[in-house]
């Protein structure tokens, strides 16, 4: 049973228009410059980076709660890159990690078992390659 659905629908592809079902999302697209496009507007590689930074960071807080760690805040930059695979193309993605509260040891394992938990974490792997990087403050 599922604890979550959402829905969104999306006309024109790259170069087109994007809704939730609630009318919460509404997101004009455009193919970024550096592939040829007009920019201007939203990507679905940007997509993917907000909602990965966003889901990776509440796995980091959701495991250092369950763990009564004194993690006092955190923060993520996902980087997703798009890639040449063959006569298609794949996703590369680095999460850069920022702790405060934990040392260095404890922020890496922290983020190592976040990288367990999260669903986009779980979604992609095998797929998608994705580096981690801790810095613990």
């Amino acid at each position: 049973m599922a604890l979550y659905t959402t829905q969104a629908h999306v006309t024109g592809g790259r170069a087109g228009h994007g809704e939730t079902s609630d009318g919460l999302l509404k997101v004009d697209l455009a193919m970024p410059k550096e592939l040829g496009g007009p920019g201007g507007a939203t990507n679905p590689e940007q997509l993917f980076a907000v909602g990965y930074a966003a889901c990776f960071e509440s796995a980091v807080r959701f495991i250092a709660r369950k763990q009564k760690l004194p993690l006092e805040d955190a923060a993520i930059t996902s980087t997703v890159s798009l890639l040449p695979n063959g006569e298609g193309f794949k996703l590369g993605v680095a999460l850069a990690v920022e702790t405060k509260g934990l040392d260095q040891a404890a922020a890496e394992a922290l983020v190592s078992e976040a990288h367990n938990v999260c669903p986009y974490s779980n979604a992609i792997r095998g797929n998608i390659d994705v580096a981690l990087s801790v810095r613990a403050a």
